[in-house]
């Protein structure tokens, strides 16, 4: 008799067994809220208020158990859906480190900031300072310092550079709100915020890349511009005093915000003159409040604002941004060095003679030819040479790095830095797994295609699956077909002229101009090391033909070739492509080649299970893109070869990047195209995608 098998766990009992802090702190706060009619009446106004409320009041009055009895009450019925959302973060740190450490952080988290609340007030409130002496009187309620504090220890958790992202959001958020609105509440979230980020020490920005410095200089720029926009609109009443709406003004304002994102672009992109300008602004700006401070000191707020036409209050919390600011921006003042067209790497740069020579020395892979190709720029590191094309503000570098396979890592970790400090986003095209693994850990990897591999000793186009095959051979053999390897500057001038007339009928047909960047043209194929294969009816007529990379080996020798062009005759001989690649890989075999790379099909990858939402979306556009340029079709036809694949991927940064790797990727391979071809290809799509 066999044991029946468990049931499997539901969802929620599977929630409940893992949330169990979170769940009971949420539950003692709804059946409180029921209790005492918190829920749907403003519990501020009962009488238990005061008895339960926690603020300096209450402990100058001796009711120092108000922390742990206002925690489960909520001032506004309204309030108790950012309550109880503000919990999702004790749900995920509980998640992933357990319910004691939630706990803890949450406790500790709402006692430092009451606690540290009512100190920071009891000290300000000595002093002529309005907003402290009136917060001073202020009781709260509800467990928002925890959440708070949680909230900063989930974030914390979250991969880099995701991590310090969000936490200077949060820390923007909590001081925003200190700023400009005030309350004691908003003072207990950036103490609560404070103690967490001094506790973890998570927040370490000198430790993030040079491009995460320049996009935090970037954002606190935007937020200068947002919050001049908020006060140009809404009235505040922050910790240096209440605020109206301003009336006018709105031209000043435009060109104060034309301003601030020319310099925020530029703090983006590293460049040198953008940081001089926004330290001189922050300058002007923080003496401009220290003289406002003191003048409110010496005469009267009043007297100032009449003599400056505006309000202190603005002056006040501007000054205190921009310090803020101004202490970041020299603190990382070693990431904004970028010079407009900066060149990459050790000068002087490589050319194209010494690419060619490298790649004999140590070798390359299957796409390395590509990198000797016009168009293409060289960057010179110690350990090697990085091949990449610069396309708005992208250093897209093509294939795998260029030397000694041992250095490959500290080659790719060379060309990330210079291309970061130059103010571009590095990314990876087209490269093996040696090359993904070298990047950093956090860069993510995305399969472009599959490199169609024909391993050439011992190839015997025998037994049935090579039918196709030996079926084209044999029938050119009938037809008295000519097939010759050969060069293009080799060949009479009536037979180039048949080639480029095929070459061009074929790019006609396609609605956008031929494709480059890993897609090579005839201008390529004139390379006295690029090879053609030719087939020719014994009319003369050009029928169809191919052009050949060649893939070295260390010490010079070629260790095989590469599949660029495939083009052919309409109504030549049928089978033309089986004859040239079938023929083509006999001789290499004979000439002791050792591999033959059809190249890689794009959007064509089998993806394996569990590879994730990029299978159905690579899927999708392949059959979106298969009326236009056929690469399943040719993914499809490179079988018939029987290859064995490897992958080739994109490199990227984060998703962040990928918009403008895509845009990089597009004007790569379709430099010449217009708005109106794009436009033609795009009808072509719609009406492929009909039939």
């Amino acid at each position: 008799m066999t044991a029946p098998s468990p049931r499997p766990a539901r969802p929620l009992s599977v929630v409940a067994g893992r949330l169990p802090a979170t769940l009971s702190l949420v539950a003692a706060l709804l059946v409180a809220g029921l209790a005492w009619q918190g829920l749907w009446r403003p519990f501020e106004d009962s009488d238990l208020f005061d008895v339960v409320a926690y603020g300096l009041p209450a402990f100058e009055a001796g009711r120092w158990w108000t922390p742990v009895t206002g925690l489960f009450f909520v001032s506004q019925p309204w309030v108790y859906l950012f309550t109880i959302g503000g919990f999702v973060g004790m749900a995920y740190l509980e998640w992933r480190r357990g319910s004691i450490v939630a706990l803890a952080y949450f406790g500790v988290g709402h006692l430092f900031a009451v606690f540290g609340s009512a100190l920071v007030l009891w000290l300000c409130a000595m002093l002529p300072w309005p907003w402290a002496q009136e917060q001073a009187l202020v009781l709260d309620v509800g467990p928002s310092g925890g959440t708070m504090a949680c909230i900063a220890a989930a974030v914390a958790l979250l991969a880099a550079p995701w991590r310090i992202r969000a936490l200077l959001v949060l820390l923007a958020f909590v001081f925003l709100a200190m700023l400009f609105w005030g309350e004691l509440a908003d003072l207990e979230h950036l103490l609560a915020v404070l103690l967490v980020l001094v506790v973890d020490r998570s927040l370490r920005v000198q430790r993030t890349t040079v491009r995460e410095q320049r996009l935090i200089a970037f954002t606190g720029m935007l937020v200068l511009g947002v919050v001049q926009l908020i006060t140009l609109v809404v009235p505040t009443d922050g910790v240096f005093g209440p605020t109206e709406p301003v009336s006018g003004g709105f031209l000043d304002f435009a060109l104060d915000s034309l301003v601030i994102v020319l310099i925020a672009n530029g703090l983006r992109r590293g460049r040198r003159w953008a940081w001089v300008v926004a330290v001189v602004l922050g300058a002007i700006n923080i003496v401009t409040a220290a003289l406002v401070l003191t003048l409110v000191v010496v005469l009267s707020e009043s007297a100032v604002e009449g003599a400056i036409a505006g309000e202190t209050e603005l002056a006040l919390a501007s000054g205190s941004m921009w310090l803020m600011l101004l202490v970041y921006l020299l603190w990382v003042r070693g990431a904004f060095r970028a010079r407009r067209r900066s060149r990459l790497g050790s000068q002087p740069a490589p050319d194209v003679d010494e690419v060619k020579e490298q790649l004999r020395l140590y070798g390359g892979g299957t796409l390395s030819w590509m990198t000797t190709w016009d168009g293409l720029e060289y960057a010179r590191t110690e350990h090697g040479i990085v091949a990449f094309r610069r396309r708005g503000g992208v250093a897209l570098a093509l294939a795998d790095p260029i030397g000694p396979a041992a250095d490959r890592a500290a080659a790719v970790r060379e060309f990330i830095g210079v291309a970061e400090r130059a103010g571009l986003i590095p990314c990876f095209f087209s490269v093996d797994d040696r090359t993904a693994a070298a990047v950093p850990s956090s860069w993510h990897s995305l399969v472009v295609a599959d490199d169609t591999i024909v391993d050439l000793p011992g190839l015997e186009f025998t037994g049935k699956r090579w039918n196709s095959v030996r079926t084209a051979l044999n029938r050119a053999g009938r037809d008295e077909m000519t097939v010759r390897l050969t060069r293009l500057a080799d060949e009479p001038w009536g037979v180039r002229q048949q080639l480029r007339a095929i070459s061009e009928a074929w790019v006609g047909d396609k609605g956008l101009p031929e494709m480059g960047f890993t897609l090579g043209t005839l201008v390529e194929a004139e390379d006295p090391e690029v090879r053609l294969a030719i087939a020719i009816s014994p009319d003369g007529d050009v029928d169809g033909f191919l052009s050949w990379l060649p893939v070295h080996g260390e010490g010079g020798r070629i260790r095989g070739w590469t599949l660029d062009l495939m083009r052919r005759r309409d109504g030549g001989f049928g089978p033309v492509m089986e004859l040239l690649i079938g023929w083509s890989a006999r001789e290499f075999s004979a000439e002791g080649a050792e591999v033959m790379s059809l190249s890689g099909a794009p959007l064509a990858h089998e993806y394996p299970e569990g590879a994730g939402l990029i299978a159905p979306l690579s899927e999708k556009l392949a059959e979106t893109l298969e009326p236009v340029y056929g690469f399943r079709s040719l993914h499809r036809f490179k079988e018939k070869f029987h290859p064995r694949y490897e992958t080739l991927s994109l490199l990227y940064r984060d998703e962040s990047d990928l918009a403008r790797v895509g845009g990089a990727l597009t004007r790569a391979f379709l430099p010449e195209a217009s708005l109106r071809q794009f436009a033609d290809a795009g009808l072509e799509l719609v009406r492929g995608s009909r039939d």
